[in-house]
């Protein structure tokens, strides 16, 4: 089951590329929060989508919003990706996989164990847009900034 524009996402913790256990609705205190589900942290493609989010920082602060990474990948990993790229923002470390399940985004094969599907979330926990694309790294950002700024109307 994955989730639907208008659903409630359910509270969930993880640790962030420092360790730090992160909660949703603790990231959400600032405003809406865009979650980027990305296959795996150092890849070409990857690198792109979190690059451009990071490009666009100025924008989405503009918007009232954050963009937050999930991926498979380990802690470590994901301080590696945030070091060498300076994202500047959360990425967060799902390595059991709980909460790519919970939000619909598994893939079947092992090696790329997650979709790369963006979720712009609501302070009230409600998605308000999903942005599903493989290939196309840009178009996470540039769907969840526009659908931000409809929601701000």
């Amino acid at each position: 089951m994955s989730l639907q524009v208008g659903d409630t996402v359910e509270d969930f913790t993880l640790p962030d590329e420092t360790g730090t256990e992160r909660r949703l609705t603790e990231l959400l205190a600032g405003g809406p929060v865009v979650l980027f589900f990305y296959p795996a942290a150092l890849t070409s493609g990857c690198t792109a989508e979190a690059c451009h989010f990071r490009d666009l920082a100025g924008e989405f602060a503009a918007a009232g919003a954050q963009p937050v990474g999930v991926s498979g990948d380990t802690v470590e990993k994901q301080q590696e990706f945030a070091g060498r790229h300076t994202l500047g923002m959360p990425l967060l470390s799902d390595t059991d996989g709980a909460i790519r399940e919970r939000f619909g985004v598994k893939r079947g094969f092992t090696l790329a164990p997650t979709k790369r599907v963006t979720f712009v979330i609501g302070q009230d926990r409600t998605v308000l847009e999903i942005v599903r694309s493989e290939l196309r790294m840009n178009t996470h950002a540039d769907r969840a900034l526009a659908a931000l700024r409809a929601a701000k109307g």
